[in-house]
């Protein structure tokens, strides 16, 4: 796990009030999950509103969210908070970070320009998941 990631993630996109529970929980391999959890079906409470783009629903496929993604800026190298235990903590290229993601039905973070531009899927309940571009001009 990258603490300074997950750190600039958190500080970036979630709401001032968890920001130091959700930290502790990300850096506990057995409260990981715990703050996995508040990006479920809950995550308007957890993320702040004000940095969410909704992706349009004809974007569902990972070419078309890589080349809206690629749009914000350059991407090399991605960071991942996942539900999924293989990509969890790890980077990687965004195309291979979205091939594990797009439809897991589990929530999900790609960091892709640091504390700037993330990719968020939620937890799948009924149809396509809820899904996000997290952007910061600053």
């Amino acid at each position: 796990m990258n603490r300074t990631q997950e750190q600039l993630i958190v500080q970036a996109f979630f709401k001032k009030r968890i920001q130091e529970r959700v930290l502790h929980e990300l850096a506990s391999p057995k409260k990981r999950l715990d703050a996995l959890s508040r990006l479920c079906h809950n995550y308007s409470t957890t993320l702040r509103k004000k940095y969410l783009i909704e992706v349009p629903k004809a974007n569902f496929h990972k070419e078309d969210l890589e080349t809206l993604l690629r749009k914000y800026g350059p991407i090399k190298q991605c960071y991942v908070i996942s539900w999924d235990e293989d990509i969890d903590g790890k980077d990687m290229p965004l195309s291979s970070a979205l091939e594990h993601i797009v439809g897991l039905g589990m929530p999900s973070i790609i960091s892709c320009i640091p504390g700037k531009l993330a990719y968020f899927e939620s937890e799948q309940g009924y149809g396509a998941p809820p899904r996000y571009v997290l952007k910061r001009n600053a």
